[in-house]
C-alpha cells in the first residue's frame, strides 16, 4: 500500500498518486550526522523498491548523508521508479519537474533516479529534457558514491548495467518510515518469469537467490532490535533456490521459511509475492505446522481464462490455478487469499472478462490489487499483440471486478464476526488515538480500543465485532 504525509510539497501530484492507484510512498528519518548532507527519497511502485530504498540509505549512510523529509533542504533528491503501468510514469514526470523548481531555488542539490524506470527512459531524462543528475539502476546502488561525486563535478551519469550475482546481502537496510514493529527482507532479486504483459525481468535482471544465512541474520537481528513480524520478499519469492558452493547443500522456499519460523514463536513471518506455478504444497505443509508463519498467501490470478492466461505467458491455466487455491484450502482451512488482477488484456472478450469474474467469487479472494492493462514498451505483448480492447471498455471491466471484489472482501470479513484472533499491535489507528491497529494471521487490518498495559509490537487477543470490507472492528479479550 502507500503512505505519504499530509504536508509534503507537491501534495497534488501525491493526491494523484493515490487516484491512479500508484503505490507510494516517502520516505524520512530524522537526520543523524550534523552538518552532513540530507537526502530526500520517495519510492513508487511495489514493496521491492520500497525495500530497495532502505539499501540505498544505507549506502549513503556509509558516506555522510542522512536522510529528511523536508525535500527543500535536500542536497540529494532520489526518486525510485516503476515501470509496472504507464500512470507511475506520469506521476514520477510531475514530481521531476517539480523537483526541478527545487533546484532553482537550491543550485547545489542533485536529483537521481533510481530504479525500473532508469533503462528505459534515461535518454530522455538525461540528454532530451536535462532533468536528472545521476540514473541508476537497481543492480548499481554500490555506485551511487561514485556517481554523486561525478554528478558533483558537473557531469550527468549513468549507471543501469545488469548484474546475475548482486543480492545486496551483506547490507543492513536503514529502515525508513519504519515502526520499529514490522519490516521487509529482501530474500531475492530479478526473475526469470517473462510474462508478456511485464517489464521486471528486462529492468531487475535475472533471478537470483541471496544466502539464506545472510537473511536469517538480519531476520535474528530484527527481532533482537524489538521487530516482531518480518515479510519475506521476492518477484517470486516461491522460487528461491540457493546451493551451498563447499558442501552442496540446497535450500528451497520451504526449507528457508521453516528457518526463519524456527528464530523465534514470537517472530511473525510473511512472504510476498508467490506464483501459481511455483507455489507447492511442501511450502503449504511448512505454514500449516508453525503458529507464527502467518496463514495468507498473495497468489496474482491475473485473469480467470486459460486462453488470456496462456497469452499473459503466464504458465499455468486456469485449472492449474484452481489446483492450488483448493490445495490452500485442504491444508490451510484458515488461510486467506489474495491476488492481483489485470483486466482489458489484449483481445480480451466479455465472456472471458466474465471468467475473471467467476474466479474472484469462486476463489474468495480476501482481497485484489486490480488494474486494467497498461501496454508497456519492450514487452513481449507490446510486439506481438494489438491492445485492442478500448480504454472505456477497459475502464467498465475494471469497475466490475472492483465492485465484485468488494462485496466478496465484506463477505468475507463479515464471515469473521465473533472469531477471535492473536494481533500484533503496529500502533495507533489512524482515525482516532483511543484505538489500537494491527493485522491477524490472515492480514486483515484489525481495529480495537485500547487497553492499559499493552503497547506497540504486544500481542493481543481481540475478538471481532463488525467489519467493513477493509477493516476488521473488535474488543480486545
Amino acid at each position: 500500500m502507500y503512505d505519504s504525509n499530509p504536508t509534503l510539497e507537491g501534495i497534488k501530484t501525491i493526491d494523484e498518486a493515490k487516484q491512479g492507484n500508484v503505490l507510494f510512498k516517502e520516505h524520512w528519518q530524522e537526520s543523524s550526522v550534523p552538518g552532513g548532507k540530507k537526502f530526500y527519497i520517495e519510492s513508487y511502485g511495489c514493496q521491492m523498491n520500497f525495500s530497495d530504498s532502505e539499501i540505498v540509505a544505507s549506502i549513503l549512510n556509509d558516506v555522510g548523508y542522512s536522510p529528511t523529509r523536508n525535500v527543500e533542504e535536500s542536497d540529494l533528491i532520489l526518486i525510485n521508479t516503476c515501470s509496472i503501468r504507464e500512470k507511475a510514469e506520469e506521476t514520477v514526470r510531475k514530481r521531476l519537474r517539480f523537483f526541478e523548481s527545487i533546484k532553482k531555488q537550491r543550485p547545489g542539490t542533485k536529483v537521481g533516479v533510481l530504479g525500473c524506470m532508469a533503462e528505459r527512459l534515461k535518454k530522455q531524462w538525461l540528454e532530451e529534457e536535462k532533468l536528472v543528475d545521476l540514473v541508476v539502476g537497481p543492480d548499481a546502488y554500490r555506485d551511487l558514491p561514485n556517481l554523486i561525486g561525478g554528478a558533483e563535478e558537473g557531469h550527468r551519469l549513468i549507471n543501469v548495467l545488469l548484474s546475475r550475482e548482486e543480492t545486496y546481502a551483506d547490507i543492513n537496510p536503514v529502515r525508513l518510515e519504519s515502526n520499529g514493529i514490522t519490516a521487509f527482507i529482501s530474500i531475492m532479486r530479478g526473475c526469470d518469469n517473462m510474462c508478456s504483459f511485464c517489464v521486471v525481468p528486462f529492468t531487475r535482471g535475472r533471478e537470483r537467490s541471496r544466502d539464506p544465512f545472510s537473511i536469517l541474520a538480519e531476520a535474528t537481528g530484527l527481532f533482537e532490535n524489538g521487530y516482531r513480524e518480518v515479510t519475506l520478499l521476492g518477484q517470486n519469492v516461491d522460487s528461491f533456490k540457493w546451493e551451498n558452493p563447499e558442501t552442496g547443500e540446497r535450500v528451497n522456499f520451504a526449507n528457508l521459511l521453516e528457518m526463519t519460523a524456527l528464530i523465534h514463536p514470537n517472530l511473525r513471518v510473511r512472504f510476498s509475492t508467490s506464483h501459481p506455478k511455483d507455489m507447492t504444497d511442501d511450502v503449504l505443509h511448512v505454514m500449516a505446522k508453525y503458529d507464527n508463519i502467518c496463514k495468507y498467501i498473495h497468489l496474482p490470478v491475473q485473469s480467470g481464462n486459460s486462453r488470456v492466461l496462456e497469452m499473459m505467458n503466464r504458465t499455468y491455466d486456469r485449472p492449474w490455478y484452481e489446483d492450488r487455491i483448493e490445495a490452500i484450502r485442504r491444508i490451510l482451512p484458515d488461510a486467506a487469499v489474495s491476488s492481483d488482477i489485470i483486466t482489458g488484456f489484449c483481445s480480451e472478450t466479455e465472456e472471458e472478462h466474465r471468467d475473471t469474474l467467476n474466479i474472484v467469487e469462486w476463489a474468495n479472494f480476501s482481497m485484489s490489487y486490480m488494474f486494467f492493462y497498461s501496454e508497456r514498451p519492450g514487452t513481449l505483448a507490446a510486439r506481438k499483440y494489438a491492445d485492442d480492447i478500448p480504454e472505456e471498455v477497459k475502464k467498465r471491466r475494471l469497475n466490475e471486478i472492483i465492485r465484485l471484489q468488494n462485496a466478496v472482501s465484506l463477505r468475507h470479513n463479515q464471515a469473521d464476526i465473533g472469531k477471535t484472533f492473536n494481533v500484533l499491535i503496529e500502533g495507533n489507528s489512524r482515525k482516532s488515538d483511543l484505538d489500537f491497529c494491527g493485522r491477524n494471521t490472515q492480514n486483515k487490518m484489525m481495529v480495537f480500543p485500547k487497553k492499559e498495559g499493552l503497547k506497540p509490537g504486544d500481542y493481543a487477543l481481540v475478538r471481532v465485532k463488525d467489519a467493513t470490507s477493509a477493516t476488521l472492528l473488535g474488543e480486545i479479550v
